[in-house]
C-alpha cells in the first residue's frame, strides 16, 4: 500500500525506523529483516550514525534499489545553503546510493540559532539547497521533520518546492491536532515517528483491551490506528519477531469505536518534544 504526496510521488503506507538502532550488524540486520518481511521504505538520519550500516543492509538484502523508498535527515550543525549541500553528498556516500527518495531538515530551531530568530534564515537558505539536490536530481523529494505550525509558515514564505511531508512525534499518547490540521491544510503528509509512543503506551489497559479484541498486539493496533488517521507510521523494533508483527497490520480494520476510544487517550505516555526550547 501507498500513499501519493503532493509532488506526484508516492511512499509506502508504513516505514521502517532506524532512530536508537545501533551501528554496525544490528542496524544492517534489522535493515535486512525489514525488507524481507516486505518494508519499503527505510528511515535514517545523519544524526542515528548507522547511514553506513543502513545502506550495507539495503545493498545486502538483495532488493533492487528502485523498489526501496529510503529516508534520511540533515542535523542541526548543517543549516545553512553550503552546510547543506554538503551533507546531502556525505549522507548518499555513507548510504553508497546516488540519490535519496527523501530528505528532511531535521530540527527547525537548532538552538544556536535560536537567538534573534537566526533560524529562519537559516531554513530558508538550507531548504534552497535542497531545491536544488532536487533539480539536480539527487533527491526526489524533500520535506521536514519536529516543525510546528509557525516553521511552516516562514519556510512556505520563499520554499519553491513544498514539503511533501512532516515527521513528528505522533502516537495515541500525543496526536499534535494543530500540526496536523496544518499538514493537511498544506497537503503535507504528517509521518509518525515513534508510533508506539516510544513504548510508553504498551501497557495501556484500553489498548490491551482493543488488541485481545482482535487477536493483535498493542504495537499493532498502535500502528493501524496510526495508518487509519491517515499518518504515515515509521515503528522502529530490532527484534526480528516484532519487526514482521508491526508490518503484519492490513489484515485488520479497528472499529469506529475503537478508533475513538483510542483517540481519547492523549497523555498516557510521553508526550512530543517542544522544537523551540530543545537544546542541542
Amino acid at each position: 500500500m501507498k500513499i501519493k504526496l503532493n509532488n506526484g510521488s508516492e511512499i509506502p503506507a508504513i516505514g521502517f525506523g532506524t532512530w536508537q538502532t545501533p551501528s554496525g550488524e544490528i542496524a544492517k540486520a534489522s535493515v535486512m529483516k525489514a525488507l524481507e518481511v516486505g518494508y519499503r521504505h527505510i528511515d535514517t538520519a545523519a544524526v542515528y550514525k548507522n547511514e553506513a550500516s543502513v545502506g550495507e543492509g539495503i545493498k545486502e538484502s538483495g532488493v533492487p534499489r528502485d523498489e526501496i523508498f529510503l529516508t534520511t535527515k540533515l542535523w542541526n550543525d548543517k543549516h545553512s545553503y553550503a552546510g547543506a549541500k554538503e551533507a546531502i553528498q556525505t549522507s548518499m556516500d555513507k548510504l553508497g546510493v546516488d540519490y535519496l527518495d527523501l530528505y528532511l531538515i531535521h530540527w527547525p530551531v537548532p538552538f544556536p540559532l535560536k537567538e534573534n530568530d537566526a533560524w529562519i534564515e537559516a531554513n530558508k537558505e538550507t531548504w534552497r539547497a535542497m531545491e536544488d539536490a532536487v533539480d539536480a536530481g539527487l533527491i526526489k523529494s524533500i520535506g521536514v521533520s519536529n516543525f510546528m505550525p509557525h516553521h511552516l509558515e516562514k519556510l512556505l514564505e520563499t520554499a519553491r518546492i513544498k514539503p511533501v511531508v512532516n515527521q513528528i512525534y505522533l502516537s495515541p499518547s500525543d496526536q499534535q491536532t494543530d500540526v496536523v490540521k496544518f499538514n493537511a491544510e498544506h497537503d503535507i503528509l504528517s509521518q509518525a515517528y515513534s508510533p508506539l509512543g516510544t513504548g510508553t503506551i504498551l501497557d495501556n489497559d484500553v489498548l490491551n483491551h482493543i488488541a485481545r479484541q482482535y487477536d493483535k498486539s498493542v504495537a499493532q493496533v498502535a500502528i493501524r490506528w496510526s495508518l487509519q488517521k491517515g499518518f504515515n507510521p515509521l515503528p522502529k523494533s530490532v527484534t526480528p519477531s516484532r519487526i514482521e508483527e508491526n508490518f503484519n497490520v492490513f489484515d485488520f480494520e479497528l472499529s469506529d469505536a475503537d478508533m475513538a476510544a483510542i483517540d481519547a487517550l492523549k497523555g498516557i505516555g510521553k508526550g512530543a518534544p517542544d522544537p523551540d526550547n530543545k537544546e542541542y
